[in-house]
């Protein structure tokens, strides 16, 4: 007996059980010999209460195979198996791991969220490797200081777990860009965070956060912040310094005012619905240049400012159950998708209008504002001795603010030279030449099937709008201009996306590709990392289902990059 016992203590193959001789979990040795050719091994939703020795061991142990064959050809020889790199053990009932976790210490990946677990091994520290650590939808109720070692960890999820701080040294993990901490019971953010550099992505929401640390805008390239759902009633103001923010998230909080935003020209999408905001000025809203979506529901707002119509990149407005009695008529000058007004004790718009959508909204206040001044379409402003014909068909104000020439509606087959000579010595870095009848050179609800090989030329281009046109796929052109950061070609015939060439665009953050005849969208789109809003509505395809779709674009890139075929 003290033999056997020596020999299964010794035996390097004393990790592995075959099935049915103990009660303990086993692996099907095909698994396992996969595994050690691709580095990669997927144990998920197996009802696991523990992980089998033989995975700790996948790179120690002989396999047990080696016992059965006496000549191996060139792909069986197991001394020159792969380590293992990727290990997901998600969806189990594990409650605890072991530290044999150090003898995988080439592990890049290690997936174990939807667990049991209470608490992770010290010997993690050991994972040199790591870049990313998904251990969401467990209980934990601490992180061991020894995880401040993993200083090549670039995406740590610890969502769904009972955290109620962090440790300390937390902000040494400098190579972390995506953090994602919701729904724990954090009382604060450590100002340290301020030292996690490279960060582009901090979930914070669903937490108990009373206030934000005014330290958290030295994160210099952070782009997406959600603290949804905490107890914040202020943000630091140094948060409207946050130059790289792109999304900023903070409903369902008890925010009476805003800051203001004067660096954060890159702020596509402000979230501050369900707040108890009171008053909405023109400071909130003057830098806010690219903004694309503003929700401000289930708020005390009772006005909304003139100065909202210099939002002219702004796409969807959301003012639902507020208490706004009346709309400035200026309103119907913005391209908006969807304007929400449900809600609200108006007076001056009829709810059959409102019902109608919000096309119809804003032809309705479009032609308040012709009724106030007493003209029609056609007429132009009554010129003085110091006004320009042409600028009484512009809006100087938008050219000289906003730097924007505007000259849409017009049903126009060509713009006429005064309108360019209105403009002046001022700078124009955007133009709106939509909803005209023009055969070249225009952006949207025109007859444009292609754009010439010139444009190329067009090097400090940063956004283009074709929508409503005839396009099919994708100008080759926009591919070969480096600074594009948004692409909106929506409402087309576009049936195909490159995912290689559009990799390249490492700029390109914003995609609008709805409304299109898209019937597949293919998988190596997920690796295009770069991209932050996606929008893929409208299309025939089948997959992504809607229900990944209203997840955000984080949640489809994901969903593509796992369907990639190994």
């Amino acid at each position: 007996m003290s033999r056997q016992l020596r020999t299964s203590r010794f035996d390097p193959r004393a990790g592995f059980h075959a099935e049915g001789k103990d009660s303990r979990p086993s692996v099907p040795q095909g698994l396992l010999k996969a595994a050690r050719s691709s580095g990669q091994l997927n144990l998920a939703g197996r009802n696991l209460g523990e992980v089998p020795q033989c995975v700790w061991r996948i790179n120690v142990d002989i396999p047990e195979e080696a016992n059965q064959n006496l000549s191996f050809s060139s792909t069986e020889r197991w001394w020159e198996q792969t380590d293992l790199t990727k290990l997901i053990i998600s969806s189990n009932k594990l409650q605890s791991l072991s530290d044999d976790l150090r003898l995988l210490p080439a592990l890049t990946v290690l997936d174990i969220h939807d667990n049991q677990l209470t608490s992770l091994p010290s010997a993690i520290r050991e994972l040199d490797n790591l870049q990313k650590l998904n251990v969401s939808h467990n209980k934990l109720k601490m992180l061991p200081e020894e995880i401040i070692s993993l200083k090549n960890l670039k995406a740590l999820h610890l969502q769904h777990n009972e955290l109620t701080c962090l440790p300390e040294g937390f902000e040494q993990l400098s190579s972390l860009e995506d953090l994602d901490l919701s729904s724990n019971r954090l009382a604060a953010v450590p100002a340290g965070f301020a030292l996690l550099s490279s960060l582009l992505r901090l979930n914070l929401s669903s937490n108990q956060l009373k206030s934000l640390p005014a330290e958290i805008s030295r994160m210099k390239r952070l782009k997406h912040l959600d603290c949804d759902s905490n107890l914040l009633e202020t943000v630091p103001p140094d948060v409207g310094s946050m130059e790289s923010l792109e999304l900023l998230y903070l409903r369902r909080n008890k925010l009476r005012v805003l800051p203001e935003f004067p660096s954060s020209r890159q702020l596509k999408e402000l979230h501050l619905g369900e707040n108890q905001i009171e008053m909405l000025g023109a400071e909130h809203l003057q830098h806010l240049q690219a903004i694309l979506v503003l929700d401000l529901r289930g708020n005390k707002l009772r006005s909304i400012p003139e100065e909202m119509c210099l939002l002219q990149s702004l796409e969807r407005l959301d003012l639902s159950n507020n208490d706004i009695s009346s709309l400035p008529c200026s309103l119907g000058n913005l391209h908006l998708k969807f304007l929400a007004l449900e809600g609200n004790p108006l007076r001056t718009i009829r709810r059959e209008i409102i019902a109608k959508g919000t096309q119809e909204v804003l032809k309705y206040l479009r032609s308040k504002i012709k009724d106030d001044d007493g003209t029609s379409q056609n007429d132009s402003v009554p010129e003085t001795a110091m006004t320009l014909p042409s600028e009484s068909r512009v809006n100087v104000h938008a050219i000289v603010t906003l730097k924007l020439l505007d000259y849409s509606d017009k049903q126009a087959t060509l713009i006429p030279d005064d309108i360019f000579d209105a403009t002046k010595s001022n700078i124009i870095t955007s133009v709106n030449f939509s909803k005209n009848q023009l055969c070249e050179i225009p952006k949207r609800n025109n007859f444009l099937s292609s754009l010439p090989e010139e444009m190329s030329s067009l090097t400090k281009l940063q956004t283009i709008n074709l929508s409503f046109n005839r396009f099919t796929v994708l100008p080759p052109v926009l591919y070969h201009i480096p600074t594009l950061e948004a692409v909106l070609i929506s409402n087309n015939q576009v049936g195909f996306v490159d995912p290689q060439k559009m990799k390249l665009m490492e700029k390109l953050s914003t995609l609008d590709l709805q409304n299109n005849d898209l019937l597949q969208i293919p998988p190596e789109l997920g690796n295009c990392v770069q991209l932050r809003t996606l929008l893929l509505d409208g299309n025939p395809f089948r997959v992504p289902r809607a229900a990944i779709l209203m997840k955000g674009t984080a949640a489809v890139l994901e969903y593509l990059r796992d369907r990639i075929p190994a």
